[in-house]
């Protein structure tokens, strides 16, 4: 099956910005890595997380959503790239890679592309040039900031 994909990447399109529905979306999360990761229960929340995005790329493939990149940014300094979905039978086949390619090139010269890898997923963006920080950190919504 990744064969026929490989071959086909070349019909592949790639929008910016083109609104999706919150059922896309969740379909989207769910035929990928991330749907285990992310709230697909809560209609509410993922139609927040979509129209609060100021940044979204997204993988066609014959009228089909096959992967997004999900950003906020203010486009000069950084941009945290939320969420990279692929859909799992387009895996290994450069989707998300040129996803990442098509976001940096919205963003300025100086712009910091961030972002959280899954498990999974964490030898693969030090593969395709990113450096990885160990700065990061997290205060889940049901923790409080300590006085």
């Amino acid at each position: 099956m990744r064969r026929k994909v490989l071959k086909e990447a070349m019909k592949i399109e790639y929008k910016i910005n083109k609104e999706i529905s919150v059922e896309q979306f969740i379909d989207l999360l769910n035929i990928s890595t991330l749907g285990a990761r992310r709230p697909v229960d809560d209609k509410k929340c993922i139609q927040g997380m979509l129209f609060n995005s100021n940044l979204t790329i997204t993988a066609w493939h014959n009228n089909q959503l096959i992967g997004i990149s999900r950003c906020v940014t203010d486009f000069h300094y950084c941009c945290y790239l939320s969420d990279l979905a692929v859909d799992a039978k387009y895996q290994k086949s450069g989707v998300g890679k040129q996803l990442q390619i098509e976001t940096q090139k919205q963003l300025g010269p100086k712009c910091k592309l961030i972002l959280i890898a899954a498990p999974a997923a964490k030898s693969y963006y030090g593969h395709i040039g990113f450096t990885h920080n160990n700065l990061c950190w997290v205060l889940n919504r049901d923790e409080q900031i300590s006085i």
